[in-house]
């Protein structure tokens, strides 16, 4: 757990979780702020000592609405690390400059139905892979998408 001094904002630690179908759809989410950002589900990680496959349910839930337990996730065991882009550098402690992301990914068997987090994100979309790489603004984002292409749906 950090000190209370950082607790006010938030943990240079987050996830990001592919959601896509065994028929080669990914869903993507139009950020609210800044707009036009198109990506995964992502979120940073509680102070709490939350885990990081913890932090990939709670985030799918909270941003799609749909629920899902831990053994459905497959998590990646990678990590990148990126400078925090000027437009979210409010939101972390003036000592920090990068940020961890831990990939994820869910296979569904088909599309299911998305509850936005209208606070967060206005728009969704489920598009085959190809078209996904041309929509998502992270490169991280990019790299994970091509992982699970790579490795055939699994």
């Amino acid at each position: 757990m950090a000190p209370d001094s950082e607790q006010k904002f938030r943990r240079p630690e987050s996830v990001l979780v592919v959601v896509h179908t065994t028929d080669e759809k990914t869903l993507l989410l139009k950020r609210n702020q800044p707009g036009n950002f198109w990506q995964s589900v992502t979120g940073s990680m509680e102070w709490s000592g939350e885990s990081r496959v913890q932090t990939a349910v709670r985030e799918l839930r909270e941003e799609t609405g749909i629920e899902a337990e831990i053994s459905e996730l497959r998590d990646w065991n990678r990590t990148f690390q990126y400078p925090i882009p000027a437009v979210f550098r409010h939101r972390y402690s003036d000592t920090v400059r990068f940020n961890r992301e831990h990939v994820f990914s869910i296979r569904l068997p088909e599309i299911k139905r998305v509850k936005l987090q209208p606070t967060e994100h206005s728009e969704f979309c489920w598009v085959d892979f190809r078209a996904a790489q041309n929509i998502i603004w992270s490169w991280s984002n990019r790299e994970a998408l091509e992982m699970v292409m790579a490795a055939g749906i699994q």
